[in-house]
């Protein structure tokens, strides 16, 4: 049973959506910089903060990050004064990867120097479907709620796109390679692999939960997928757009099949693919609509999604 002096502090913007999932939505008192859905929890006080600056090319985000880690440094901080002031029972971090989020390591030692009550902290680490499915069990056991209506309606929507792409024949799965990044080239790993799967397409690179692999370019270009996804992480359509537009530059690229037959596709990584919770099952659907077109129309195209006009010489 819930009770009303729980306080919760989400570090992790899939955390956020899990308690938001799990209608505890009232017991959340802070969020993490990047937390911003549903949108109510936008007005609760900001824990964390970027040490570097978020804004510019992939190439240039890469570079300041990979400055950071190599002097043994944290890629974000915890704002210990604001933890102090909402003095939560509860904090939900990860220990997944230390350039998405806030560390395990940098949650416990703000804890440490906090002066109130001690504070509980739930570590999420998922890198398949159903370990983000079982974090979603494990928060609601936390707060001594049912997760189990909730989770049967996204297995039923699961269902409802496996139902069809489970009986596809090898030959009627296209290829597809799914980017996470885009200068440096990285590949989509962890639950993404899956989620191709079960749309019914072929995964090109990245294994079912293993952490995202960087990418060469002849790879992609030896592969030569049918259907090219591209899922900047943290980065919004507009953003992931802008961003692909280096692709159209390297001199191989016109020659994979994917630009040939305009099908290549930029997505809202951020809100969809790159968080690891209940709106995974938004990005299956957003997949299967991408892959299937002719058998899924969920309504995401637009807004989660757009054809990306990888040739320059054709105007989508």
């Amino acid at each position: 049973m819930q009770t009303p002096d729980r306080r919760i502090i989400s570090l992790i913007p899939s955390a956020t959506e899990i308690v938001a999932f799990l209608g505890l939505t009232e017991l959340l008192v802070g969020r993490s910089h990047e937390c911003d859905y549903p949108p109510v929890v936008q007005s609760l006080p900001v824990c964390t903060a970027p040490k570097f600056n978020p804004e510019g090319t992939s190439r240039e985000i890469h570079d300041r990050v990979t400055d950071l880690l190599q002097s043994a440094l944290s890629v974000y901080q915890v704002k210990t004064d604001v933890l102090e002031t909402l003095q939560p029972t509860h904090i939900l971090t990860q220990a997944q990867c230390d350039v998405c989020a806030v560390s395990l390591t940098d949650v416990e030692q703000a804890v440490s120097t906090l002066t109130h009550a001690s504070v509980q902290i739930l570590s999420l680490q998922p890198n398949t479907l159903m370990a983000v499915w079982q974090d979603v069990e494990r928060v609601a056991s936390l707060f001594g709620v049912s997760a189990f209506d909730s989770l049967t309606a996204v297995n039923q929507r699961v269902e409802a796109c496996t139902t069809f792409t489970d009986r596809l024949a090898e030959s009627d799965r296209p290829t597809v390679a799914c980017i996470e990044w885009i200068n440096p080239l990285m590949a989509a790993g962890n639950w993404i692999p899956e989620l191709v799967q079960l749309a019914g397409g072929i995964n090109q690179f990245g294994m079912i939960g293993q952490h995202s692999p960087w990418l060469q370019w002849d790879d992609l270009v030896a592969a030569n997928p049918e259907v090219i996804v591209i899922m900047p992480c943290g980065f919004d359509l507009d953003r992931s757009h802008q961003e692909a537009l280096q692709l159209l530059q390297h001199p191989q690229w016109l020659s994979l099949q994917a630009v040939q037959s305009e099908r290549v596709y930029v997505t809202d990584g951020n809100q969809y693919f790159n968080r690891p919770g209940p709106r995974l099952v938004n990005s299956l659907e957003i997949l299967a609509e991408i892959l299937h077109p002719n058998r899924f129309q969920f309504g995401y195209s637009g807004t989660a999604y757009r054809q990306f006009a990888a040739n320059p010489f054709v105007l989508i």
